[in-house]
């Protein structure tokens, strides 16, 4: 069941414009995880191969199963591995795929002959349960090239799962198995995979996938939706950050923003990017929601640990692949318009080229257009910094705060003869929010070759950082004590363990905030959230319409449809769900009248949008 709302949610998602929600996936048995594993990281380039060996040595990331594919294995199955192992250490990818998918087609078989074989249902039940999940390790190529086929076997799972018997409840209503509906199930399965999966050599493979054999020979093109591999985490993160606005902050609503709220709606926007981030709903605030860092985000093979992540590597944009495995921590957003230059090597002056590169370089979105970018820059420009009553405006500690941190203030402004003569507050200077708007090599990075200088970093703010661990551009460092501790060794300070005590207290303090954290409550829901935000979003409308403006129309509709859709999934208050489900079609509505310029349509749509959504944002959800 679980595989089967995993499926039906991905159906969904795939049916129209994704949304910037994404949808938890039911978790993974070992070997099908590591077969998916292989899929995505053999096509990265350069290959690595140690990430492939990992894949089936250990569980994959947040895995339910404490072992990996080939421990599991050796538990469970008879299937010897060993010319998986071999292809692995000859790093022959062709060899590897060949092995891998015999071996989980074989798996399925193992499972299949378990369900005929069981004498009790309720072996059976879980043998065929087994082979199912283990199917969907191939189920999306199978779709993708042959919907008759994967409509055929998924009858075949449903009749089979069914036949199995049942034991009834305490005796009663028991029913025997159907062995002849059983075999013949097993027979459409089976027969597919001796067809695709189940051979002694498989067709040269330039793009790993789970495409049946046939498809591949039959030479059609043929695109499998891109799919995060398991143990991928693009979730928000939890406690959800607190967005602090500068419009807000002075009583401004957004909805008399327009160029603001068209900016907040595209950095909420899968539709932006290219694909394969816009169809796994990636979006700007994916990695920096609500301005901040997602310290949960990861991806296998683009992440070396949560809240990093390669935008320069082989997935996002396979033209933009520099070929270095040099995941970056992803900085924070909070005070943008204080910290430029931008890009951890500050590379770019201007936010808007900055914000350019991250669209269509990064992850391989259409050139924006002038009004896209403006509304990008307008929005992310009232990103604020968390307010701290522990400092001043211009950087100096309050009275209320501790004695270690005052000791450690005086420390900070004490220049260091191995420092040249500087002190910390030279690059983070405090009446100028922590930085210097400069780039300097303090030797974090290590040289990419001989000679080279290519290891000065953009200066980060220390406002806001006690939420934003771990730290310097890699996130090698996991505490605000370990930069200390870094900076007093590699750099001779010659620092005490009290001074050391005491700056990181200065740190802790510089970094911390009054209310770092969204608070929810009964009031203030996730949902109520969400829907306010959707719904400002929707209001540049007002806007747009009479421009005639059907680009950035269709844009938001698209994105905010979707968007509406899937946060209604997650409302608590399921008598409401229709009402914000319909609300959601009217909104499709308006972009399908745009779409055919049919403006007197759109218009009478929009109009009902507002009517409807001021009467849903009345009651309590």
């Amino acid at each position: 069941m679980r595989v089967l709302l995993a499926t039906l949610a991905s159906a969904l998602l795939l049916s129209g414009p994704v949304a910037a929600t994404p949808a938890k996936e039911a978790p993974w048995l070992p070997e099908a995880a590591a077969y998916r594993l292989t899929l995505f990281l053999g096509n990265l380039e350069p290959l690595p191969w140690d990430d492939i060996e990992t894949a089936w040595t250990e569980p994959y990331r947040g895995s339910e199963f404490s072992v990996g594919a080939l421990a599991w294995l050796d538990r469970k199955s008879d299937i010897e591995p060993d010319g998986l192992l071999d292809a692995i250490m000859r790093e022959d990818l062709q060899a590897v795929f060949a092995e891998a998918t015999r071996l989980v087609a074989l798996r399925i078989e193992e499972n299949l002959d378990r369900a005929l074989a069981a004498e009790e249902s309720a072996t059976a039940q879980l043998a065929v349960q087994t082979a199912r999940e283990l199917y969907r390790a191939f189920e999306d190529g199978i779709a993708a090239a042959d919907p008759e086929a994967a409509r055929r076997i998924g009858l075949a799972w449903l009749e089979l799962n069914s036949s199995t018997g049942s034991a009834g409840v305490l005796g009663a209503g028991a029913t025997s198995a159907d062995r002849d509906t059983m075999e013949a199930a097993r027979a459409v399965i089976s027969g597919y995979l001796a067809e695709n999966y189940l051979l002694d050599s498989f067709a040269p493979r330039r793009t790993l996938s789970a495409l049946p054999e046939t498809a591949v020979l039959s030479g059609k093109a043929i695109e499998v939706p891109p799919s995060l591999p398991p143990g991928s985490d693009i979730f928000d993160q939890d406690p959800l950050p607190l967005l602090v606005l500068n419009f807000e902050e002075q009583g401004i609503d957004e909805t008399d923003l327009p160029l603001v709220a068209y900016g907040d709606m595209l950095f909420d926007s899968a539709q932006l990017f290219g694909s394969p981030a816009q169809d796994l709903g990636i979006a700007c605030s994916t990695c920096h929601n609500r301005s901040d860092v997602n310290q949960r985000l990861f991806i296998p093979g683009a992440s070396h640990q949560p809240g990093a992540i390669d935008v320069d590597g082989a997935f996002f944009n396979p033209i933009f692949n520099d070929r270095r495995d040099d995941p970056l921590d992803i900085p924070s957003l909070r005070g943008l318009r204080f910290t430029g230059p931008y890009g951890r090597d500050g590379r770019f002056a201007s936010l808007r080229d900055f914000t350019r590169n991250v669209v269509v370089n990064e992850f391989g979105g259409k050139e924006p257009t002038p009004f896209m970018l403006d509304a990008l820059v307008a929005y992310m420009l009232e990103f604020d910094f968390l307010p701290n009553s522990m400092l001043t405006t211009d950087g100096r500690l309050t009275d209320t705060t501790q004695e270690a941190a005052r000791r450690g203030e005086e420390i900070f402004n004490t220049p260091f003869a191995r420092l040249g003569d500087r002190s910390c507050a030279s690059c983070h200077v405090p009446d100028a929010n922590f930085l210097d708007r400069q780039a300097h090599d303090i030797g974090s990075v290590a040289p990419g070759y001989e000679g080279a200088r290519a290891g000065a970093l953009d200066t980060p703010t220390l406002l806001g950082t006690a939420y934003t661990a771990p730290y310097f551009h890699d996130g090698s460092l996991p505490t605000l004590a370990a930069v200390v501790d870094w900076f007093d060794e590699t750099k001779s300070l010659g620092l005490t363990e009290e001074d050391r005590a005491d700056l990181t207290a200065y740190l802790e303090t510089v970094g911390a905030a009054d209310e770092p954290y969204e608070a929810f409550d009964t009031e203030n829901t996730a949902f109520r959230l969400a829907f306010a935000e959707l719904t400002t979003f929707a209001s540049t409308i007002d806007t747009l319409l009479p421009r005639r403006d059907a680009e950035h129309i269709l844009l938001l509709t698209d994105t905010v449809a979707a968007d509406l859709s899937a946060d209604a999934s997650t409302m608590s208050n399921l008598p409401a769900r229709p009402e914000v489900y319909a609300l959601a079609e009217r909104l499709a509505a308006v972009g399908a009248a745009v779409r055919v310029e049919d403006w007197e349509a759109a218009e009478a749509s929009w109009t009902a949008f507002k009517s409807e959504a001021d009467a849903i944002e009345e009651r309590a959800f």
